[in-house]
């Protein structure tokens, strides 16, 4: 019994020590991503583009190699998951774009999308480990729970909120009630990508970036989110206007 206990605090003190060894990498990955990131979003352009177009054409690759290693022949389930993979990144290079494409507001735009995504996920991440409680979807992902998907909803709000004000942009109870819908969004694209992972029976898309898998690891909650931006934003403000018709109400 004794033994068995000593086993079960190894255990316990090698999980522990295994979850803080991967928050450093996921620090650290982060830490090199964002300043990129932000940097290109800044001049636009053909960095901006080159930047997205890389990533676009690596989550492709992710998606493809999930469904070839599952679909070992060729047939209409194969071509299926292959055509919605590329309407996937497709979808994530042209919203992107489409919406940095506006000279007033583009940046502004792509800013306040990083700063609701990234405060969502990092938000949802600390108070699901601190507040615990109900699962929100555990047949899919269980270790998310709805303590994180509030907590996580709340602050993603606030920091979108801190960037649209930063800008100068007004009527912010209607931009928040927007970034309230599009922090949903975000953490309803994080969990399509675990049915996807689980689908395909794989932990992580690739081992691309320490600590978080693959480039689809990374960028699955940006991906529904800028999509469902951009599409407000055409909605409301055209195609050369997509940024004005998400942020000015």
């Amino acid at each position: 019994m004794a033994d068995a206990r000593q086993d079960q605090q190894h255990n316990n003190s090698g999980s522990v020590l295994a979850g803080r060894s991967n928050l450093a990498l996921r620090i650290a990955s982060a830490l090199v991503l964002a300043p990129l990131a932000l940097i290109t979003a800044y001049f636009g352009g053909w960095p901006f583009a080159l930047l997205w177009g890389i990533a676009a054409a690596l989550v492709l690759y992710e998606w493809a190699a999930l469904v070839t290693a599952r679909f070992r022949n060729w047939g209409p389930g194969q071509v299926a998951w292959l055509a919605a993979g590329i309407v996937y990144s497709a979808g994530l290079f042209l919203a992107t774009i489409g919406l940095r494409a506006d000279a007033q507001f583009g940046f502004a735009a792509i800013l306040f999308l990083f700063a609701l995504v990234w405060a969502t996920d990092i938000f949802a991440y600390f108070a699901g480990r601190a507040l615990g409680g109900p699962k929100l979807m555990p047949r899919i992902s269980p270790k998310k729970t709805w303590s994180g998907a509030i907590g996580g909803t709340v602050l993603g709000v606030a920091a979108a909120l801190l960037v649209a004000a930063a800008f100068g942009i007004g009527n912010l109870v209607a931009v928040g009630v927007i970034a309230l819908v599009l922090s949903a969004i975000s953490q309803a694209g994080d969990l399509l990508e675990s049915a996807i992972k689980r689908r395909f029976d794989v932990k992580d898309s690739s081992t691309l970036i320490p600590g978080h898998g693959g480039l689809m690891d990374r960028l699955d909650g940006y991906a529904a989110a800028v999509i469902a931006a951009a599409l407000i934003g055409v909605a409301r403000g055209g195609l050369d206007g997509a940024a004005r018709g998400l942020l000015v109400w």
